[in-house]
């Protein structure tokens, strides 16, 4: 049997899937419930995956799969356990969420190449003067392989989705549909290397058909 937030938050987050197609952020989740902090929309995704009422799914950001509901449950529920204040003030507050904040989606390698996008992990606020926070996402960087490039261990990277790039551009790689790193692109006739930015580690060369383009870096956020 699921608690009242249980149930609550579960419902908010079919309504929001039918609507819009994806699902809400933590933070539209958090406004929904009139929760202080995001940890606690983090232990109610917990309970719900565990009780096998949602799934998340693996190296997207904010996915969300609602695989059942409660009996009897209607969006009325949702609608019964709030205030019309609390209703209005959380869609209103979503509105400029979605306007000024991007997914951190997990960790990239700068160094050997780990698995990388892990999940969905918290919103951040979107770099000035971004227009559509939708085309972006981030990523931690575990690694020192682009020092050099002014990139370290621990900074959150900002990554335009694409899936191409002009030579000599940083970007997020995707090696045989299950290895991501963050490295600079260069494209040769059939083959592509990687270089890192710092003469510790090697160049790798793969054949075009054994890289993915996720992103291209656009800048970063580094804490002190």
């Amino acid at each position: 049997m699921l608690t009242k937030k249980q149930k609550n938050l579960l419902i908010y987050i079919n309504e929001k899937l039918k609507k819009d197609g994806v699902s809400p952020s933590y933070d539209e989740m958090r406004i929904s419930l009139s929760l202080k902090s995001k940890s606690g929309i983090h232990r109610l995704i917990s309970a719900l995956e565990e009780r096998g009422f949602i799934k998340r799914l693996a190296h997207k950001a904010r996915a969300l799969e609602v695989i059942k509901l409660p009996e009897n449950a209607s969006a009325k529920d949702l609608f019964n356990n709030f205030t019309p204040s609390l209703i209005k003030g959380g869609l209103d507050a979503n509105k400029n969420i979605k306007k000024n904040f991007i997914p951190l989606i997990g960790k990239i390698a700068a160094g050997l190449p780990i698995e990388a996008i892990e999940e969905f992990a918290e919103d951040i606020p979107a770099p000035p003067g971004t227009k559509n926070p939708d085309d972006f996402f981030a990523l931690r960087v575990e690694g020192d392989s682009m020092i050099d490039a002014g990139i370290n261990d621990g900074d959150t990277v900002i990554i335009k989705k694409t899936n191409v790039a002009e030579n000599g551009k940083i970007v997020v790689a995707l090696i045989d549909n299950h290895e991501a790193t963050l490295k600079r692109y260069r494209k040769k006739s059939n083959a592509i290397a990687l270089e890192s930015a710092n003469p510790a580690y090697e160049t790798r060369i793969f054949g075009p058909d054994r890289i993915k383009i996720q992103g291209v870096l656009t800048s970063l956020y580094r804490n002190f």
